[in-house]
């Protein structure tokens, strides 16, 4: 990688920590457009480049929700009873999203699937539309049911879940700032599981780069996480500090424009 690749992901990174602190985004949604182009710069197969971007973007989730947790922690946002009745599920289906089922699929669908997510939770962010005040959170085996698809789904497009934990959770009548919290520990588990099924499903594959560990590729992830572990502890402090209707819209709009980008790579992956 060049200076100027470097320069973008650490970049990248603290843009990405930043929100994972502020929005509970655990990064992807920023850093698989970014490695994208750095990707495509440095001449990876297309075959498995929205792979490795995927997979290296939700690696970097691992490091930077740790520094988010810690920053919310401090400020008593996280309901961590919320946090252990979901990851169960959160973890069996990262595994299974991240693993071979990851492996086969091809990059245009996950580029679309990718940017599909991404619209539907950023109309209903940017909407700000209030939830059914008798509403509330599931039994245990509703919890678990939502956990396992949102592990899949997070896992497949290298997200931390926040674009489908966040407003389900502010469906289910929880505060915006704390559903936030609440998301930057829920991209633990998510992350970790899904990190290593993308080990597991890329190992041996010969069109990986060199410094790849799976679809992992380590030395843009050591650029990523250098910055994006201490800009998460900013994010968490601006995050108090704002309106819940505007955090919302905050929100919302950045999963807006990311979802455009990868509308526009999925239309270039399919030849139109």
């Amino acid at each position: 990688m060049s200076i100027v690749d470097i320069a973008w992901l650490m970049l990248g990174g603290s843009l990405s920590g930043f929100l994972a602190g502020l929005l509970g985004i655990g990064g992807g949604v920023i850093l698989v457009p970014l490695m994208i182009l750095i990707f495509g710069r440095l001449g990876f197969n297309e075959n498995i480049l929205m792979h490795m971007a995927i997979a290296t973007g939700m690696a970097s989730v691992l490091f930077t929700t740790s520094s988010a947790v810690m920053a919310h922690q401090k400020r008593g946002n996280i309901n961590w009873k919320l946090v252990i009745a979901l990851s169960p599920g959160l973890v069996l289906g990262a595994v299974v999203g991240g693993g071979k089922f990851f492996d086969v699929i091809n990059g245009a669908w996950l580029s679309l699937g990718f940017s599909i997510f991404m619209l539907y939770s950023s109309t209903q962010m940017i909407l700000n539309r209030s939830p059914h005040a008798a509403r509330a959170l599931p039994g245990t085996f509703g919890l678990f049911a939502f956990g396992v698809l949102t592990g899949v789904i997070a896992s497949l497009l290298g997200a931390g879940g926040a674009f489908i934990t966040v407003p389900f959770m502010i469906w289910c009548n929880i505060k915006p700032h704390n559903a936030m919290a609440n998301s930057s520990g829920l991209g633990f588990p998510i992350a970790a599981s899904s990190t290593l099924g993308y080990i597991y499903g890329g190992w041996g594959n010969a069109s990986l780069p060199e410094y790849s560990l799976g679809y992992v590729y380590v030395p843009a992830l050591l650029c990523i996480v250098i910055t994006s572990m201490l800009a998460a502890p900013l994010g968490a402090r601006v995050v108090s500090k704002l309106e819940a209707p505007r955090l919302k819209r905050i929100f919302g709009f950045t999963l807006f424009l990311v979802a455009l980008f990868m509308l526009n790579e999925s239309r270039k992956a399919f030849g139109y």
